[in-house]
């Protein structure tokens, strides 16, 4: 009879042997991730598996154990009256902030958001039990031996050597194969993750795809755990800075899987914003009940605000908000929020509130990360918004109802019809590793895509999409629109 390692990892028993019998008994006991079918049974302002309500029931016991001490309405705090909650949670791992915020367009959303923000990063942390599940090796070492990823594919920093030795975890690779090929094709033939189109040019598809004519196959990989957990102990090499980008829970493995597609996607979006310069499209003529309503809240308060359509050549709807607050004229509340999904809507009620979230944090001033605001103060009101002028150019528009809709009704659909897309784009390695915590039993995925940007997040680090996009506007010599403040 077979061993479970020969049956889900065969060329592992080879890996096994190579290093060690803690490798060995890792692997014994090792269980795959799988992905199944899991319906939407909630889709009001945003897209889940169950209603916020019933995900706060599983959740509030959980914060104890967590380390989280407290976990605040600081709605009040801005005059918005848009549900903020802030978490705190003293025990965060040396490197890694403490407080954190969740948003929502009901005071429920915002609280469980808090709260699952606090697990991510209690999941995400590297733990005395991840250790050993560590492989301190170079990529020219085990790149002849097993399936890992080359480091360079994460874009790293100029002064990183990508052949230092450093550490692994294993994770799993999607892909996405026709179902007529699934019995014929194995995951070494590269028909199986063929690079359709290129990165350069937008994905034709404005409507969603048949996701029936796929399956969803998912093999292990080694991934570089900077990649994976957040933070790094200094110990290791550090081949880049660590971050959150793609650290994402739900109330299934599939619903984290999802959205945590949607943050490396939004992130991206934002940083080719960046490179050309341009914040995208305004948009105009919403008509959704509850976009407006919260419109009218920002109105009301006398903050302005624009939506801006930032999607990228994927086609997953990118939306920005920015914020001004024309009352105080504050440097600090000159605020940015971004959301992706694959329903116009929810992106937009995403970017709304997170830039309520970041108002709200900046009001409230509990957390280590803020020292934008502190250089923004610095430099003052003007001079922060010609130095952000891209976001305030209205001179493009997009009608809300020309943005496409590309949603699914099944989170299993979300996932392939993304995956599929990001393959149409270049992109054709999206790996995942699952960090749900037995403690906590709330599904936490931390999701990578080599060749998606991040320079957004840390300048340090720009790839090849980023690149494409800054040669643009270099080669053509355009200039952009300054915002020229009135008198």
């Amino acid at each position: 009879m077979k061993s479970k390692i020969d049956q889900v990892f065969p060329k592992f028993k080879l890996f096994c042997c190579l290093y060690g019998k803690n490798v060995l008994l890792f692997f014994a006991d090792v269980v795959f991730m799988e992905l199944k079918s899991c319906p939407k049974v909630y889709q009001k302002e945003t897209h889940r598996s169950k209603p916020p309500a019933e995900t706060f029931a599983c959740v509030e016991g959980l914060v104890e154990i967590a380390g989280i001490t407290r976990v605040a309405d600081i709605t009040k705090l801005d005059r918005l009256d848009i549900p903020v909650f802030s978490c705190i949670r003293p025990s965060a791992a040396f490197g890694a902030i403490s407080v954190y915020n969740g948003k929502g367009v009901t005071p429920i959303a915002a609280r469980v958001s808090a709260i699952m923000e606090g697990l991510e990063r209690y999941s995400a942390e590297l733990t005395r039990e991840d250790v050993p599940q560590l492989f301190l090796q170079s990529y020219p070492e085990l790149s002849g031996k097993e399936k890992c990823v080359d480091p360079v594919e994460f874009i790293l920093p100029n002064e990183s050597d990508p052949d230092t030795p450093i550490p692994w975890i294993l994770g799993d690779e999607m892909t996405i194969v026709p179902k007529s090929d699934s019995n014929t094709r194995s995951r070494d033939d590269p028909k199986t993750t063929s690079i359709i189109g290129s990165a350069i040019h937008p994905a034709t598809d404005s409507e969603s795809s048949d996701t029936n004519s796929y399956l969803l196959q998912i093999t292990p990989v080694l991934i570089p755990a900077h990649a994976v957990y957040h933070p790094m102990p200094s110990q290791y090499y550090p081949l880049f800075r660590t971050g959150t980008n793609g650290i994402a829970s739900g109330n299934t493995l599939e619903e984290a899987v999802y959205h945590a597609l949607c943050e490396v996607i939004e992130r991206d979006a934002w940083s080719l914003c960046e490179a050309n310069k341009t914040g995208g499209r305004v948009i105009v003529d919403i008509d959704d009940e509850d976009i407006c309503r919260l419109l009218s809240q920002f109105e009301k308060a006398g903050v302005f605000v624009l939506l801006r359509d930032i999607t990228s050549n994927l086609g997953i709807p990118t939306i920005a908000a920015i914020a001004d607050d024309i009352t105080l004229k504050d440097p600090a509340l000159l605020c940015l929020g971004m959301g992706t999904h694959s329903s116009p809507k929810i992106a937009a009620l995403r970017a709304l509130t997170e830039v309520a979230q970041s108002r709200a944090t900046q009001i409230h001033g509990a957390r280590e990360d803020t020292t934008l605001a502190d250089v923004r103060k610095q430099m003052g009101y003007e001079r922060t918004k010609r130095l952000n002028a891209k976001w305030f150019d209205e001179s493009e528009k997009i009608s809300f109802s020309a943005i496409p809709c590309v949603s699914h009704d099944d989170f299993l659909d979300e996932i392939k019809e993304t995956i599929l897309r990001l393959n149409k784009a270049g992109l054709s390695s999206v790996l995942v590793k699952d960090l749900t915590r037995p403690e906590l039993n709330i599904p936490v995925v931390r999701v990578v895509v080599p060749g998606l940007e991040s320079y957004a997040m840390d300048s340090t680090r720009a790839g090849f999409r980023f690149k494409e996009e800054r040669a643009k506007i270099q080669n053509t010599g355009e200039r952009r629109r300054r915002y020229v403040p009135e008198t």
